[in-house]
């Protein structure tokens, strides 16, 4: 007979573990010391997520979930107007906090590219989740918005910051963005 499931763990566990992944990213990532983050073994790791794959789709799930989040937070605040919304998300996104996430998504998002097989979804989901929140929050600001603005602004924005994560140049990324911004109004 199996042991009985511990209430929580897997959640301590699973946050623990995204913890680990957000400060150390994917690359080269193996088992034991993502086991040793929550204090746990790589035998109760599989036990809890049945394999590394599902382990690995469980932390990127809950990445996105916190993530997102916090997104909806910051865009709760009404804003008058798409480039308003455009800046809000730039100074939101681009806020050093954020650099953390940025790098992982960054380093997921080009292996998806080249390892589709690995993710459920080939990878599409980093894309969709972004066009959901954008769409949604382009239609509280812009009568008659169009799916090709709120793509426009999510490739313009992405763009943006793989270009301030590689140079550190904040100052023109920012300017970019300004002018972007401007763009809508």
């Amino acid at each position: 007979m199996g042991r009985p499931p511990e209430h929580g763990r897997r959640a301590r566990t699973l946050a623990a573990a995204t913890d680990y992944v957000l400060a150390h990213g994917m690359r080269e990532l193996s088992l034991r010391p993502l086991a040793a983050a929550p204090g746990t073994s790589t035998r109760m790791l599989l036990y809890d997520f049945g394999s590394k794959e599902r382990l690995i789709a469980a932390i990127l799930a809950e990445i996105r979930r916190r993530e997102a989040s916090l997104l909806a937070e910051a865009l709760r605040d009404a804003l008058a107007s798409p480039a308003e919304l455009i800046r809000g998300v730039w100074a939101w996104i681009s806020a050093a906090e954020r650099e953390p996430f940025l790098r992982l998504f960054f380093e997921v998002y080009v292996d998806a590219l080249t390892h589709p097989d690995a993710y459920a979804d080939g990878g599409a989901t980093m894309v969709t989740d972004w066009l959901d929140h954008f769409s949604a929050a382009f239609r509280a600001t812009a009568a008659g918005h169009r799916d090709v603005d709120v793509t426009l602004v999510i490739a313009t924005v992405r763009g943006l910051l793989l270009d301030r994560l590689l140079t550190h140049d904040t100052q023109r990324t920012d300017t970019a963005l300004e002018h972007f911004a401007a763009s809508f109004e």
